[in-house]
């Protein structure tokens, strides 16, 4: 089993690193204040390569797979949570599912797009009644003839508000149960049916904007279907086995950057005419997470290599959806302990860290609902894949 990093493989961190202290750090405080999201980021991302990971280079990939994007997801999320997230929306969520179910005409039309960010992606799965439960979804997509009609209501979409072009699962035959979903590529703007919101309410997760789309006799082309009438769940539950490696990239990349921080101030702060670092119970406290996300990067790091293998890795995703998230909360609340008074303000980044990684146990799939596949998978009942 090989570790060291390629010389590419270190080039592309050191690029996100540089690029998270220089373009998000200076003004972060600011935009976490005004939950402001920054499109020029994004674009500023994608002129570096950042959303071709696992896209073939006819359609603007750089000939890099999901072990690269990992790398980069964690170094953007060791400053800011927030900043991980479009690497879901333009290439681990939307274009590398178009690549794998998408026509020829789809994969020329939408994942250089995606990739160069000229339009902003999404994928809409969860709705206000259905979220762990896929399957109990409400929105429904009706056969009119010569278009498609979308009605329903998509809640807590990153991108929903901003959004161009993604991908929206429904029901085209709600009798079928999860064989009646379909997935459809479709345009949020310029359409009467459609209607988007922003959600200002969360905890966490400020620049990256989150919202609610509601569909209201949408028309939607016939040519809009990716793959075919009734795959959609299929699609879906393979889009976000992707999607759970970035996620769990992004813990790791919280986690880390929690740990940086308790550590640098356990060295600087002192208590008793000595720096806190030297006192056992707060070297217990960062042991325990340096241990765990320690842990954490092989599990994330070997999910992400079997990817890139084609090999079956949903066991080792949840797995690692699953540390990596509840490790990170683990070192962001440690973290805040060891800062004290200091953790509670908002002038320290210890309670951003902390507020962000509380996402990560939800979004792709809840802790529970990985510890139901990862339990499934182990008694042989589901197929690792």
């Amino acid at each position: 089993m090989q570790f060291k990093l390629t010389d590419e493989q270190k080039m592309m961190q050191d690029m996100a690193r540089d690029f998270a202290q220089k373009e998000i750090l200076p003004t972060l405080k600011e935009d976490e204040r005004d939950h402001r999201f920054r499109p020029e980021l994004v674009k500023k991302m994608a002129d570096l390569g950042f959303f071709g990971c696992a896209i073939p280079e006819e359609y603007g990939g750089n000939g890099c797979g999901f072990f690269e994007s990992v790398l980069l997801a964690e170094q953007l999320a060791k400053v800011s949570g927030s900043w991980r997230v479009p690497l879901n929306m333009q290439n681990i969520g939307p274009s590398v599912t178009v690549n794998r179910f998408g026509t020829r005409e789809q994969k020329e039309r939408f994942i250089p797009a995606w990739v160069k960010a000229d339009s902003f992606g999404f994928f809409a799965i969860t709705e206000p009644n259905s979220g762990s439960d896929v399957a109990g979804m409400g929105t429904t997509a009706t056969d009119r003839g010569d278009h498609w009609e979308l009605n329903g209501q998509k809640m807590w979409i990153s991108n929903a508000h901003v959004g161009d072009w993604g991908l929206v699962y429904a029901f085209t035959d709600k009798s079928k149960k999860y064989k009646g979903m379909t997935c459809f590529i479709v345009n949020l703007k310029d359409n009467e049916g459609i209607v988007t919101a922003p959600i200002e309410t969360k905890l966490g997760l400020h620049c990256s904007p989150t919202g609610e789309i509601a569909f209201t006799k949408a028309r939607i082309p016939k040519d809009s279907i990716l793959g075919e009438v009734g795959q959609g769940f299929k699609i879906c539950m393979w889009q976000l086995n992707n999607t759970r490696v970035s996620c769990a990239a992004g813990a790791l990349g919280i986690g880390g950057g929690a740990i940086e921080a308790a550590i640098n101030y356990a060295n600087e702060r002192t208590q008793f005419g000595k720096k806190i670092g030297s006192y056992q119970m707060v070297q217990a406290q960062i042991a325990d997470i340096v241990a765990e996300h320690e842990a954490a990067k092989l599990l994330v790091y070997q999910a992400a290599w079997l990817k890139d293998q084609g090999m079956p890795n949903q066991h080792q995703t949840s797995i690692a959806k699953l540390f990596a998230s509840e490790a990170a909360v683990h070192a962001t609340s440690e973290t805040m302990k060891i800062f004290g008074s200091y953790g509670f303000s908002t002038e320290f980044p210890a309670e951003r860290f902390l507020r962000d990684a509380q996402s990560l146990r939800v979004v792709e799939g809840t802790s529970n609902i990985q510890k139901t596949i990862i339990a499934g998978i182990a008694l042989g009942d589901v197929e690792n894949r």
